[in-house]
């Protein structure tokens, strides 16, 4: 690296140790910082391909890095620019993050007042729920879970707030969720199942 800079574009070598390189580590660090961080996320989520992808890129980078720093070992800034750029990384990669909002969230939602009215809405809403009646240390609560994609997840508490503003609410990723099955596909999947084994039977008995 130092070779390119100093022979092929003329840099001289205290402008290199002192300012390039050190440029090149922090950016470096955020760039791979900033991918484990999306890494992470996507391997909680499932995507195996695209988190494997991701680790090589990431622990290349790191490499190349370290390697350029054991060149530097006398010099300071490398080690500032190493700190600086894996807090800044951690930084942008949970920024990152909440803005990619990949993979499903179970919600539940407590309150101890009335949640007909909230519950009626719901039903007119893309939301799936349940709602539950239960016991709390100071009496019978209402307890509605829902599992949302992570970018629906403040229109969905929102929703919840109009209606129930000091309702409690915690959320908990979810690893993986089937997906729901409506009353019309669950029917027609039972009638496929039942011509199924009545032609079934019907060639069996042929053969008889």
């Amino acid at each position: 690296m130092q070779d390119f800079f100093v022979n092929y574009l003329g840099v001289s070598e205290s402008l290199f140790a002192w300012v390039i390189l050190p440029c090149l580590i922090f950016l470096a660090r955020i760039t791979d910082v900033s991918i484990g961080t999306v890494r992470i996320l996507l391997m909680m989520n499932g995507k195996k391909k695209l988190a494997t992808f991701l680790g090589f890129c990431e622990s290349l980078i790191w490499v190349t890095v370290i390697t350029a720093i054991f060149k530097q070992v006398n010099n300071p800034l490398a080690y500032v620019a190493y700190a600086g750029g894996y807090a800044t990384g951690t930084f942008i990669g949970m920024t990152l993050e909440n803005k990619l909002a990949v993979g499903k969230v179970l919600v539940r939602f407590i309150t101890r007042q009335d949640a007909s009215a909230l519950v009626e809405h719901l039903k007119t809403t893309r939301f799936g729920f349940t709602n539950v009646k239960a016991e709390g240390h100071k009496g019978g609560v209402n307890l509605i879970f829902s599992v949302v994609e992570r970018k629906d997840l403040k229109e969905l508490v929102d929703v919840v707030k109009s209606y129930h503003p000091k309702a409690f609410y915690s959320v908990e990723a979810t690893k993986y969720a089937s997906e729901p099955i409506e009353d019309n596909e669950e029917e027609s999947l039972q009638k496929r199942k039942q011509n199924f084994f009545q032609l079934f039977m019907k060639d069996f008995l042929k053969r008889k």
